[in-house]
């Protein structure tokens, strides 16, 4: 009879093992969804603080950017300016300046 009892109860203890631990799981499940809840705005915030700070930083380049092509695109007018007033210096005192480059033929020609 003692043995009856004994697999009586190691069959009760493993049951209440395995209930102990699907209620465990259970949970571990409701408390891991229930935190996610609520750090998912934390979260959302974070990632828009930085794609906020992103947008600002290129902004900021993209203006930077701006601003030097513009001072380039000056010089350039302001290079091509004072070429072609050599060039038609040169052609008044009766010397044949040397053709352009061909980008800066090109240019001449489209605009481009």
């Amino acid at each position: 009879m003692n043995g009856a009892w004994g697999i009586a109860g190691g069959v009760l203890t493993l049951l209440g093992v395995v209930v102990t631990g699907w209620f465990t799981y259970r949970g571990t499940r409701a408390a891991a969804v229930a935190q996610a809840a609520a750090v998912a705005p934390a979260i959302k915030a974070q990632d828009f603080a930085v794609l906020q700070a992103t947008v600002e930083r290129v902004d900021k380049e993209n203006g930077e950017l701006r601003q030097w092509q513009r001072r380039t695109e000056a010089i350039l007018r302001a290079f091509s300016w004072s070429s072609d007033r050599w060039c038609r210096q040169m052609e008044r005192q009766g010397i044949t300046p040397e053709p352009p480059h061909p980008l800066v033929d090109e240019y001449n020609r489209t605009g481009v």
